[in-house]
């Protein structure tokens, strides 16, 4: 496969749920139910993407700069990666605050995704922070961003962290290669607490196969890898880069 016929990159999704399948509470407040080993687990994904991605709902709930350890900055560059994996915000209204945390750090170039709906002042305050790739559509073409990614900006693997509405998206349209899942010793309720797949009744369009490849547990969380099988008609990803 040639790189021209590389449409996107190796997609790779990290989440932690409770045993009753919640990835947050009601409020959508940020929450901390899972353990020092999980967090490290997830710096440890991100440390081998060449982008991390993630929407503006969760980074305005969490306002995380999406680094990494010193000591897993150090592996990329023994790898002979930049320090810190690509940061890409997706926003299909772009009212995107230039004061987070992501802004006031300098440990990776930042990418964003939205549209000609974001206001002009963002645009303004944001475009010496960031590289803007604005689309004259109401929302965000996913299979085009990953396709920029892929060819303008080399993301051969591409970490994805939520929130759950994102990784909806992506499921839906075939562009999740593999999903790491931590179950947590919690329980939640709540009809209103999203689940991975965020808070829709409707079924999704097609069910999604997915296969067991690696499972720990550590004290009481349970580590799952999947690898998800390919949807028909989904575009070509270079399963090169899955390991």
């Amino acid at each position: 496969m040639t790189k021209r016929e590389r449409q996107r990159p190796f997609v790779v999704a990290t989440f932690a749920m409770t045993v009753d399948g919640k990835v947050t509470t009601r409020t959508l407040a940020p929450v901390d139910f899972t353990s020092r080993e999980d967090k490290l687990h997830l710096f440890r994904q991100r440390a081998l993407a060449d982008a991390v991605l993630i929407g503006h709902t969760s980074l305005e709930r969490d306002n995380v700069r999406l680094g990494l350890p010193a000591e897993l900055q150090e592996a990329r560059n023994r790898r002979r990666q930049s320090r810190c994996p690509w940061r890409v915000i997706i926003s299909n209204k772009g009212r995107i605050d230039d004061r987070l945390k992501i802004f006031q750090s300098d440990i990776s170039p930042v990418i964003i995704f939205s549209t000609r709906r974001m206001p002009r002042k963002n645009q303004e305050a944001l475009k010496a922070k960031a590289t803007l790739h604005l689309t004259d559509a109401k929302h965000v073409d996913l299979a085009a961003m990953l396709k920029i990614l892929r060819n303008q900006y080399d993301v051969r693997r591409l970490a994805c962290e939520g929130g759950p509405t994102l990784f909806r998206s992506f499921l839906e349209r075939g562009f999740i290669d593999q999903l790491n899942l931590t179950i947590t010793p919690y329980m939640f309720g709540g009809a209103k607490a999203p689940t991975l797949t965020g808070l829709s009744k409707e079924f999704l369009p097609a069910s999604v196969h997915m296969s067991l490849i690696d499972k720990r547990t550590i004290g009481d969380e349970c580590f799952l890898t999947y690898r998800l099988k390919p949807q028909s008609g989904a575009p070509e990803v270079d399963y090169a880069n899955a390991t």
